[in-house]
């Protein structure tokens, strides 16, 4: 549950995230790392971002939520130790501990959310999905090369989300091939709304968001919660039980540091 909270208490908390709000509450989270696109790594980005959804939903002033990224890509990078590395079960601890907050913070924003993706996505496409409309970037691609194509279960949200989102054969089919869908492809499954010129994307995010906030704010409110029930009953269901299955695959995969954590 997240505590009561102020936009001037968070927008400069996170090293990882930038906050912008407009005078009518429409507030932009922006991943990024240095000002660029955003380098996912445990204890800093993969935390921050966690904890900086847990301060927009416990902000009452906020009325709608837009989440983009800075630079080309939405999510691309990320670090995640030493490759050949035994990896000690302190911390897979810590990251599915970090990866439940994620999940779990994100949707306990009760305001409608508007993902603009501002390019490729190749990890927690999840979080964009989980936003109540999906605009791409006309070079916007999907794909999940951190975790099956990687020999890692796909355990940490992405199984909870794309089976709702997109149908149980769909998902399977893109956590386990290393497919990787253009913004067309991906309007074509259902997993994104409308797809825009890269210069165009944040424009139209804010477009919807300002026709979201014509309608009462209790009404924004419950209609967000009443929509996101399907993925809290999910996570509920399975998160825990996926990031289990994550952690303890990658004990396994890497039991004495003979085998690197990720092969290209």
């Amino acid at each position: 549950m997240s505590k009561l909270t102020r936009f001037e208490d968070y927008k400069d908390r996170y090293d990882n995230v930038r906050f912008d709000r407009t005078p009518e509450g429409v507030v932009t989270m922006t991943l990024h790392t240095d000002g660029d696109s955003i380098v996912w790594a445990p204890g800093s980005a993969h935390d921050e971002v966690a904890f900086a959804f847990s301060d927009v939903a416990g902000d009452p002033e906020v009325e709608v939520l837009i989440l983009t990224g800075a630079g080309d890509n939405f999510i691309v990078d990320y670090t995640y130790g030493d490759s050949g590395e035994p990896i000690p079960a302190v911390f897979m601890e810590r990251l599915g501990w970090s990866g439940y907050q994620l999940i779990t913070n994100f949707l306990d924003i009760q305001v409608p959310c508007v993902a603009a993706i501002n390019g490729p996505t190749e990890l927690h496409s999840e979080l964009a999905l989980m936003c109540d409309v999906v605009i791409a970037s006309e070079d916007a691609t999907l794909m999940d090369r951190a975790h099956f194509a990687q020999g890692v279960v796909p355990g940490d949200g992405v199984h909870v989300v794309w089976p709702l989102v997109v149908g149980q054969n769909r998902a399977r089919y893109f956590l386990t091939t290393d497919l990787k869908l253009t913004a067309q492809e991906a309007k074509e499954w259902g997993a994104v709304n409308e797809v825009v010129p890269k210069d165009a994307v944040l424009a139209r995010a804010h477009e919807v968001a300002n026709k979201l906030l014509v309608k009462p704010t209790t009404t924004r409110r419950f209609t967000r919660h009443l929509l996101t029930q399907p993925f809290r009953k999910a996570a509920v269901n399975e998160l825990n039980h996926g990031l289990f299955l994550e952690g303890y695959g990658m004990q396994i995969y890497t039991p004495t540091g003979d085998q690197p954590l990720y092969k290209d």
